[in-house]
C-alpha cells in the first residue's frame, strides 16, 4: 500500500539523516553543535534527499535537537517525530 511505502521511505530517510547528523554532532553535543550538524548533515545526503532532509529538519528541529542532546538513538528520535513506527 502507498501509505505504508511512504512511511517506510520517510522512516529510512529520517534515520539515515539523523545518523549522519548525530555523527557530525559528536558525543554529548550542545545546541550549537547540533545546529551546525543539522545544516551540514542534509548536504551530505545529496541533492534529492538533502531537500527532503532540510524540510524534515526545519519542521522538527526542536525534537531533533532535544533528542540528540538527550543521547536518544536516531530511530527513537524518528519515532518521536512520527516518522517511524515504534
Amino acid at each position: 500500500d502507498d501509505m505504508g511505502l511512504g512511511r517506510r521511505i520517510k522512516c529510512s530517510l529520517c534515520t539515515k539523516a539523523l545518523k549522519k547528523i548525530q555523527m557530525l554532532a559528536g558525543d554529548n553535543p550542545d545546541e550549537a553543535a547540533v545546529t551546525a550538524a543539522l545544516k551540514k548533515g542534509c548536504r551530505l545526503l545529496g541533492r534529492f534527499l538533502g531537500k527532503q532532509c532540510q524540510k524534515l529538519v526545519s519542521q522538527y528541529q526542536d525534537q531533533i535537537s532535544q533528542g540528540l542532546q538527550n543521547g536518544d538513538t536516531p530511530r527513537d528520535i524518528c519515532i518521536t517525530m512520527g516518522m517511524c513506527k515504534a
